[in-house]
């Protein structure tokens, strides 16, 4: 049987240039053989030394310094309501006129009770003169004079008693016109007019006025916090201030503690059941922009001031239950250090511990930083965001 063999073709020259490339790659001292790239650049500075004091931040709410429930001292028909709902008031405004109709009778009737009781005193007054002379010729009897004397006492005391009745009258007929007893911002009618209303400490209120020029703000500490904030003061670390300690609080639509304040009560015992105290903070509230009712995060000192170090926030990493800086040592390699951070200052975080003053912190180009790995250092400045560094960045020495 023929069989037929094909012929192998010689190798062609596209062939004979992947195998030169390959050996080229692989030679030494080629550029592509050379490896991986230098050192990457990171940005690092050195901490920050500082004094500082930390804060304590307790959330709370704002309430009027003066809050008074408008009720009618006299009943009757209201009449007019004087006022624009949610106004300014001023003290002794007219807000409400109750009928003085009935309070003005009363009053005349009070009036013509005087002059009846002085028409008595002056009746009774002259049977007592006349019982004078007449029991010293002997013609009238001590029982009859004593009588008369009795009778002239008791005109004076109906005297007096109608002249009451006529200041009560006057009281009555005055309270028909219900004025603002402070000042401050009404807000709107609870009564309108035609209605009948009632008098007295239980009956329906006709508005409310609250004062908040200053405004109060409320807020509970914690136990621990106040232990150790007068221990503070005790021992002389912290000095109180006349008219209180300073405060700032911040609105919840902002993160800035542009409200300043001071406190100026502290309740006299702590709550049982909760384990706090009750504090306020005064605050001018000269424009009158802060109500009653809002809500706020106050910010006050808890402890004296102490020097130090800082570094920018997000130069800290967090490791499970661990905090980590990672900073450049020897030979420009990268070596992590566990620290323990305290409070923020600005964007910067205090190190209680874990750090010296000459440590390299690295704090832009972390994802390039691996413990042991050599990287290029350039020194920033730490208070300035990476975004504005700009050309700054110096090569670390």
């Amino acid at each position: 049987m023929l069989r037929i063999v094909a012929p192998v073709r010689p190798a062609t020259a596209k062939t004979s240039l992947a195998a030169v490339l390959a050996l080229a790659l692989l030679a030494p001292g080629s550029a592509f053989a050379q490896g991986a790239p230098g050192p990457l650049p990171v940005s690092v500075a050195k901490p920050i030394k500082r004094e500082v004091t930390d804060v304590a931040e307790f959330t709370g709410r704002f309430e009027a310094s003066e809050l008074v429930e408008v009720r009618a001292q006299v009943s009757g028909q209201l009449i007019s309501a004087p006022f624009t709902d949610g106004s300014a008031v001023k003290k002794g405004d007219l807000l409400f006129k109750i009928d003085p109709r009935p309070y003005e009778a009363a009053l005349t009737q009070a009036q013509s009770a005087v002059i009846t009781a002085q028409t008595r005193i002056d009746l009774t007054k002259s049977d007592v003169d006349r019982a004078k002379d007449l029991l010293r010729t002997g013609n009238i009897s001590d029982q009859v004079a004593q009588q008369r004397n009795q009778a002239y006492g008791e005109a004076q005391a109906s005297l007096k008693s109608a002249e009451a009745q006529v200041q009560t009258a006057k009281l009555n007929l005055e309270w028909t016109d219900v004025r603002a007893p402070i000042d401050g911002r009404i807000g709107r009618k609870l009564v309108t007019e035609g209605n009948l209303i009632a008098a007295g400490a239980g009956s329906a209120a006709l508005t409310t006025i609250v004062k908040t020029q200053p405004i109060y703000f409320y807020f509970d500490v914690d136990e621990q916090s106040y232990l150790r904030y007068m221990n503070f003061i005790r021992e002389g670390k912290i000095k109180q201030e006349e008219g209180g300690a300073p405060v700032e609080i911040a609105l919840p639509d902002s993160n800035e503690f542009t409200i300043k304040g001071r406190i100026d009560f502290a309740d006299n015992q702590l709550d049982q059941q909760t384990g706090t105290l009750r504090l306020r903070a005064t605050t001018p509230n000269e424009n009158g922009f802060l109500t009653s009712g809002v809500f706020g995060r106050i910010r006050l000192q808890s402890s004296p001031a102490y020097e130090a170090l800082l570094v920018p926030d997000e130069a800290i990493l967090s490791d499970q239950t661990r905090k980590i800086v990672m900073t450049v040592g020897p030979e420009d390699k990268v070596v992590p250090k566990v620290v323990e951070p305290g409070q923020l200052n600005g964007r910067l975080r205090v190190i209680r511990s874990g750090l010296t003053a000459d440590d390299q912190v690295i704090v832009n180009g972390l994802m390039r930083a691996r413990p042991g790995a050599q990287v290029k250092p350039q020194t920033v400045d730490p208070t300035k965001p990476a975004g504005q560094q700009g050309a700054a960045a110096q090569p670390a020495k």
